[in-house]
């Protein structure tokens, strides 16, 4: 790829920069309405909102950023309340989406700090409050969830008529196939060890690309474009690089899981082992690990009580059966289809760069 020019490099950053600050505002007076409805209720709701507020204000922004580029590609104006509308829409909806997947992932952190489920059974102890603190944890943290995926499609139903058809069906397509997708993932790990060996890396693929690829990546660049208006064959150039973005994004994410410095990635080491994450990176270690080691990843994911020792054997063996490895590659040949696919995309120059670098922070992160 040919470097981009310092001078285009600091237009994109300010243009960024702004659409960013837009989108805050608009979730800050979003939600601001919301705490003023909630406390009409009753004073004792406002954690809801609250909850939401924080966990929307943090975060890269990238679903939005993409939404953004994807709706200058195809001709939208930089100070559109349309598109800065769908940012927050897809922010609420990411937020919504980490809330209930901290649940049924029984994750205790988030960006440094505690979910939201985990915040809440801190609550209920501090409080001193009757009955279980865990099982009252996790039903406010799906009450607020829900609240969240609500307030996102009151958001992306504000933008109105101008959001047309074609993003109306991205925005609901997105949302099943999210949905879809974390069910086949915990289907996965409960039917998981008894399926196929052979067929482990097909199985868990399926799962990324539509529990996270598509709607990390492809349906919100896609969802700006059709905003303004794109044609068919900018949407369909869209989604040939954003989608194998997304598929190398979430590769990234899960060596990150396993691999990961937690003072970098805010969660502890070897969480997505004791969670039980079936991804492509276990999937090529089921592949071709020795039965001996097959059978002690089968018998070890999943566990909470897993000790250093037994979370720094599974690393061993993920490294030695070139699992790693193989994951690493596949986020390179991922990358390598994503970003040939963008220079054949018609679009200017500076929205060209501004994808570019975008994509390279997805795959590229250590956090």
């Amino acid at each position: 790829m040919t470097a981009t020019p310092v001078s285009t490099e600091h237009s994109i950053a300010l243009e960024q920069e702004a659409f960013v600050l837009a989108v805050a505002d608009q979730l800050n007076a979003f939600l601001s309405e919301k705490r003023t409805l909630l406390a009409s209720i009753s004073p004792d709701t406002l954690v809801l909102v609250d909850s939401i507020k924080s966990l929307a204000t943090g975060g890269k922004r990238m679903r939005a950023l993409l939404c953004y580029w994807g709706w200058r590609g195809a001709g939208g104006g930089a100070d559109a309340p349309e598109v800065v509308m769908a940012g927050a829409a897809l922010e609420l909806f990411q937020a919504a989406a980490l809330i209930h997947d901290d649940i049924i992932d029984r994750s205790d952190t988030r960006r440094g700090g505690p979910s939201v489920h985990r915040a809440f059974s801190t609550l209920h102890t501090d409080r001193g409050w009757a009955l279980d603190d865990e099982r009252f944890g996790h039903a406010a943290a799906i009450l607020t969830g829900d609240l969240c995926l609500s307030f996102s499609e009151e958001q992306f139903a504000a933008i109105g008529a101008s959001a047309g058809s074609r993003a109306r069906a991205v925005f609901n397509l997105m949302r099943t196939e999210v949905m879809a997708g974390q069910y086949l993932d915990i289907l996965e790990e409960v039917s998981g060890p008894g399926k196929p060996h052979n067929t482990a890396v097909s199985r868990a693929s399926a799962i990324i690309r539509y529990k996270s690829a598509k709607y990390s990546s492809e349906h919100p660049l896609v969802l700006g474009g059709a905003l303004a208006g794109g044609s068919d064959e900018l949407l369909d150039g869209y989604s040939a690089f954003a989608l194998p973005l997304g598929e190398a994004f979430q590769l990234r994410d899960d060596v990150l899981g396993v691999f990961g410095d937690p003072a970098q990635t805010g969660k502890p080491a070897g969480d997505d082992l004791r969670e039980g994450k079936r991804t492509v990176l276990v999937g090529l270690t089921i592949e071709s690990a020795s039965e001996a080691e097959r059978e002690f990843v089968d018998s070890h994911l999943g566990r909470q009580d897993l000790s250093e020792e037994q979370i720094a054997r599974l690393c061993a063996i993920m490294v030695g059966s070139k699992a790693l490895a193989g994951t690493e590659a596949m986020i390179t040949e991922l990358s390598d289809t994503a970003f040939s696919a963008l220079t054949e995309l018609p679009i200017a120059t500076n929205v060209s760069a501004a994808l570019a670098a975008l994509g390279q922070g997805a795959v590229s992160r250590t956090s």
